[in-house]
């Protein structure tokens, strides 16, 4: 575990993924992870290129794609020191779990409970499994935990494609991916495409799940909560220079701000 590197796990097909993934503005791999699971995998090295910790990079990204999601995401990610995940899902805190490079766990045993709940684990069985992983092992280093974390979601219905594993630098992730038969680009967009996607969703009125309009006195809520989220994030991401958080705030508002929109102008019946 030299160089750091990346995963993001989404709990949905590729197919639902592929619209939303253009949001984080990052040229991405996507391939079918497990049954109703896709991974999607950074062609690039952003927290290389701007000094930014892959964890706070990795969890911008998980914040940017869950928030307007019907899905939760998570985000592997280590570098030469640590190894952690970050599971996000809505606008509900994420949680995440921290391991030193010789395993030591650093994170708080809670997390690991809000985590099994939040993905629907069996309380018994999984959580036994995931509560070891919070304990002292000198045979296990930080991959080997990501490698043990990866072994109960495999009862979710979590199957990485070959080669993808936690501790690999990310050339040889983005390679083993590309060697996937389902694997396939996803290109990166700008805003002016972004928001034409969801207006045209919308004039056909096939409303998509990452994009929650309804007209409805909840739905206006949701899009309030969403532009009031995204002010502190944005200046969070400016204050660090955070490519993740940045992103992460650029889609609350835009999110917000669309959908408030649509509010004002559809014709009421």
């Amino acid at each position: 575990m030299s160089t750091p590197g990346a995963l993001l796990l989404c709990r949905a097909e590729p197919e639902s993924v592929a619209p939303v993934a253009p949001l984080l503005r990052e040229p991405m791999l996507l391939a079918p992870a497990g049954e109703e699971w896709s991974v999607l995998v950074p062609e690039g090295t952003p927290w290389a290129q701007n000094e930014e910790p892959v964890d706070r990079v990795l969890t911008g990204w998980a914040s940017a794609l869950a928030v307007g999601a019907p899905w939760p995401v998570l985000a592997l990610w280590w570098d030469e020191d640590r190894a952690g995940f970050t599971l996000a899902s809505g606008f509900r805190r994420p949680v995440g779990y921290i391991w030193l490079r010789n395993g030591t766990p650093v994170g708080e045993d809670e997390a690991m409970h809000t985590f099994a709940a939040r993905l629907g684990l069996d309380p018994v069985l999984d959580m036994e499994a995931l509560d070891a992983l919070t304990k002292p092992d000198p045979d296990a280093d930080a991959p080997a935990r990501l490698a043990g974390l990866l072994a109960v979601l495999t009862h979710a219905g979590v199957a990485l494609p070959d080669g993808l594993a936690p501790g690999e630098p990310a050339d040889r992730l983005r390679a083993a991916v590309r060697a996937h038969p389902g694997a396939h680009p996803v290109e990166r967009a700008g805003w002016r495409e972004t928001v034409r996607a969801e207006l045209d969703a919308v004039d056909v009125g096939r409303f998509t799940p990452w994009f929650p309009w309804s007209g409805t006195p909840q739905a206006r809520a949701l899009h309030l909560a969403q532009l009031t989220a995204g002010v502190p994030a944005t200046v969070w991401g400016l204050h660090r220079r955070s490519p993740g958080w940045l992103i992460a705030g650029a889609v609350l508002l835009a999110h917000g701000a669309l959908g408030l929109a649509f509010d004002v102008t559809r014709p009421r019946d």
